[in-house]
């Protein structure tokens, strides 16, 4: 398998790992047997996401994708985030190797499952906004 340069880089060093304490919305997708589960940290402060953290159990390209994700939305409104899909991850890599397309989709599940518990503490219902995320056995993509 061929990968980027882009790739091999947020691979090791990637940006935004770990996790953020009292976050304001956490999500978690993927699941063991795939092999890849995402987990995104969000602090939200008057609709931008000022802060957002992830832990990433799976291969090099779902450790890529989950940095490359946190650095299109970090700073960003909510709304932006909510439109970030993982073909916009991908060409923000320059690209993935075909079988490991799934690893962009969990990245934006991951975002899209941490912004539904964000909503969800406001009180608010988030599948109008967010839409339906999958629930994390039906996640592996694969």
């Amino acid at each position: 398998m061929i990968y980027s340069e882009k790739v091999m880089e947020h691979f090791a060093n990637p940006r935004n790992v770990g996790e953020i304490e009292n976050a304001d919305g956490v999500g978690e997708v993927g699941n063991a047997k795939c092999g890849d589960i995402m987990k995104m940290y969000l602090k939200i402060d008057g609709g931008i996401i000022t802060d957002v953290k992830f832990k990433t159990f799976g291969c090099g390209a779902a450790v890529a994708t989950s940095s490359m994700a946190t650095e299109l939305i970090k700073g960003k409104p909510v709304e932006d985030a909510l439109k970030l899909t993982n073909k916009a991850v991908v060409e923000a890599l320059d690209g993935l190797p075909t079988v490991k397309l799934h690893c962009s989709v969990l990245a934006e599940q991951a975002i899209k499952a941490a912004l539904t518990d964000y909503y969800k503490r406001q009180g608010i219902d988030p599948e109008p906004i967010v839409g339906k995320v999958p629930d994390r056995e039906a996640s592996c993509g694969i």
